[in-house]
C-alpha cells in the first residue's frame, strides 16, 4: 500500500507511518481529482444552472487564478524560513526536502491528506465569494493544480518531446540548479508571471548591457562589411 524508503527517497521521519505518508505517487493526483473536476463543472453547468458557457468562462478564470497562486506560494510561503526555532525544520518539510533531495520521485507531489484539506478550504473560500459560481471556479482551480503536479513530475522525471515542455523543464531546471537563481523562477506551469513580475531572469549591469550592446553592433559592422566587399 504505501511506497518503501529506498536509495533514491530517503526517509526522513522517525516515525514509519509519518515517512510513508510523506511519499506519493504521481498518478494519484488525476485519480483523485480528475473525477472530483469533472463532477464539478457537471454539477455548475446542470445543476446550479450557470450554463456550459459560462461555467466554461469560470473555470478558466479558476485556472488562471491557479497559475497566480502556483507562483507567488512558490516565492513566499515556499521559500520562507520563519526565524524561529523549528523555522527550517517547517521549510525543508513544506518545500526544503525537494531542493535537497530534486531527484525523489515520491516527494514531488503533495500528499493527498494535504491536498484533501486545502482543496475543501479553497472551496469554501470560493462559495464565500462566488456563491454558486464556485464550483465552477473551484473545478478550474483545481484543474491547474492538477497540471501544476502533473508537469512538475514530468520535467523531472519524464522525457520532454514537445518544445513548450522542454522551456518548462529548462525554466524549472535554472531554479534548482544554476547558480543565482534559486531565488527566481517559481513559476512551474508557466513563465508568465515570471515574466510580469521580474523574476525570469538575473538582471544585468547597465554596464554589462551597454557592452553587450556594443559587441552585437561590432559583429554587425563586420557580417556587414563582408557582404559589401567587391567580387
Amino acid at each position: 500500500m504505501f511506497i518503501k524508503e529506498s536509495k533514491e527517497s530517503p526517509r526522513i521521519f522517525k516515525s514509519d507511518l509519518l515517512d510513508a505518508f510523506s511519499r506519493t505517487h504521481w498518478v494519484i493526483v488525476p485519480l483523485l481529482y480528475g473525477p472530483a473536476i469533472a463532477f464539478m463543472v457537471w454539477y455548475s453547468a446542470f445543476r446550479m444552472d450557470v450554463g456550459i458557457f459560462n461555467t466554461a468562462l469560470l473555470a478558466g478564470v479558476g485556472w488562471f487564478v491557479w497559475t497566480f497562486v502556483e507562483y507567488a506560494l512558490h516565492r513566499t510561503v515556499f521559500h520562507w524560513v520563519p526565524k524561529v526555532s523549528w523555522g527550517k525544520r517547517a521549510h525543508f518539510l513544506m518545500h526544503g526536502v525537494h531542493h535537497d533531495m530534486p531527484r525523489d520521485k515520491y516527494r514531488l507531489v503533495m500528499p493527498p491528506m494535504v491536498s484533501v484539506t486545502l482543496f475543501f478550504v479553497f472551496l469554501g473560500l470560493w462559495f464565500v465569494l462566488l456563491g454558486k459560481n464556485a464550483w465552477a471556479f473551484h473545478g478550474g482551480f483545481v484543474f491547474g493544480y492538477m497540471v501544476y503536479d502533473i508537469i512538475h513530475y514530468h520535467v523531472h522525471h519524464g522525457r520532454t518531446r514537445f518544445r513548450w515542455l522542454r522551456r518548462l523543464k529548462k525554466h524549472h531546471y535554472s531554479h534548482h540548479f544554476a547558480p543565482g537563481y534559486d531565488e527566481r523562477r517559481f513559476g512551474v506551469s508557466t513563465r508568465f508571471w515570471d515574466r510580469l513580475f521580474g523574476t525570469d531572469a538575473i538582471p544585468v549591469p547597465e554596464s554589462e548591457r551597454a557592452a553587450r550592446a556594443k559587441a552585437r553592433a561590432k559583429s554587425r559592422e563586420r557580417v556587414r562589411g563582408h557582404r559589401e566587399l567587391p567580387g
